[in-house]
């Protein structure tokens, strides 16, 4: 039997704000992710069962690149920055040890660990009224974690697509 978790976030139509709905394999709820007015983005996670707030990712102002801090629980364990590159978006990423190799601007790409690992795959759905991703996590530890990425860096891509 695998350990492999799908998560499925699905962001909300007509909304103000980047709001998504985080499902598992099965339709049901897992997170709830609300966007918050605030100067450059900031998204806060909650457990969709208990609506207990779990993570907040934010967007640094005054930085030269992109930049996002992500908490979890109260604590915060890294950043997520995008590297100054021509053609390809690449991320430094200096939490978990973790690195990031595929797509990014198709939204079909791998985490890894620092020892090669593979800790989650995403992709994009092709054919959706809104955007759709799937995260195949490998460890259920790195559930919370790994949207927090996956939720970074779609930020910066659509707003570099946007610019």
């Amino acid at each position: 039997m695998s350990d492999i978790q799908t998560l499925f976030i699905k962001e909300k139509l007509f909304s103000w704000f980047d709001n998504y709905d985080v499902y598992d394999e099965f339709e049901n709820p897992v997170y709830t992710v609300k966007g918050q007015l605030a100067w450059g983005h900031k998204f806060n996670i909650y457990d969709a069962t208990t609506d207990q707030h779990v993570a907040t990712i934010k967007q640094e102002l005054l930085t030269f690149l992109p930049r996002f801090t992500v908490c979890i629980l109260d604590h915060e364990v890294g950043t997520i920055t995008k590297e100054l590159t021509l053609f390809k978006p690449r991320f430094e990423i200096d939490f978990m040890n973790w690195h990031v190799e595929g797509d990014l601007l198709g939204y079909n790409y791998t985490i890894y660990d620092d020892l090669g690992s593979t800790i989650a795959i995403i992709s994009k759905a092709i054919l959706s009224w809104s955007d759709t991703y799937r995260i195949d996590v490998h460890d259920p530890n790195d559930m919370l974690a790994s949207l927090c990425l996956v939720l970074a860096i779609d930020a910066i891509i659509c707003d570099q697509t946007r610019s």
